[in-house]
């Protein structure tokens, strides 16, 4: 019989003590190799810095990038007025960042589509001060008023290039818009004609008819 003193006994037991070392020099192997598999395979120490591409054109950003063993990915654009299309804006990860191999620097570019924007309502809503103010607010340029009869600065339209525009309308950013404004004058002028005309009408309508039969 086998007692617990035996079989932990290396002399008595030797096979059984033997094969335990064994197996874990093995597993020791294993994870030793597997650790350093990763290691290989993932590049562990291995680290680019990434350039600093923000203000460059598109093609200098790219061949930066790939130098340095990155690539370059739009992810979004936006229209600054004076910059050419293409140039770089914003970057991440940022210049001086440090990243593995292969790691996708995305990028933010400017673009030649100029923004549309809605037309805020303002038609017959509002006086020539406001409307100024709202429209020069979110970027639009305005012309002289073109002022035609009715209550005096009270904004009745607006026109961009002639032509007359809705609430809701999209209307490029900066665009040069003319507000059509009424003029208390222009409608007095206008109740005043039309009342002489009208007094003239009634005047001819109330002389006597003269029969030239008798002559």
């Amino acid at each position: 019989m086998v007692t617990l003193k035996d079989f932990f006994s290396f002399q008595k037991n030797r096979f059984f003590w033997i094969n335990l070392i064994a197996m874990i020099v093995v597993i020791i192997a294993v994870c030793w190799g597997t650790l350093y598999g990763l290691d290989i395979y993932t590049h562990h120490g291995e680290s680019y810095v990434v350039p600093n591409v923000k203000n460059k054109s598109m093609l200098e950003a790219e061949k930066s990038l790939n130098a340095q063993q990155l690539k370059a990915i739009i992810v979004d654009s936006s229209y600054v007025k004076g910059m050419p299309a293409g140039m770089v804006l914003e970057q991440t990860p940022v210049g001086g960042s440090r990243v593995k191999e292969g790691r996708a620097v995305y990028l933010t570019v400017t673009t030649s589509d100029v923004p549309l924007v809605k037309l805020p309502d303002l038609i017959d809503n509002s006086s020539l001060r406001q409307a100024a103010a709202k429209l020069k607010s979110i970027g639009f340029r305005l012309t002289e008023p073109e002022y035609i009869a009715g209550e005096q600065d009270w904004v009745y339209g607006i026109k961009y290039r002639g032509r007359a525009l809705q609430t809701g309308d999209k209307v490029p950013h900066e665009a040069l818009l003319t507000l059509c404004v009424g003029n208390k004058k222009l409608q007095d002028s206008l109740a005043v004609d039309s009342f002489s005309i009208q007094t003239e009408m009634n005047t001819e309508e109330d002389q006597p008819q003269v029969d030239d039969s008798w002559f």
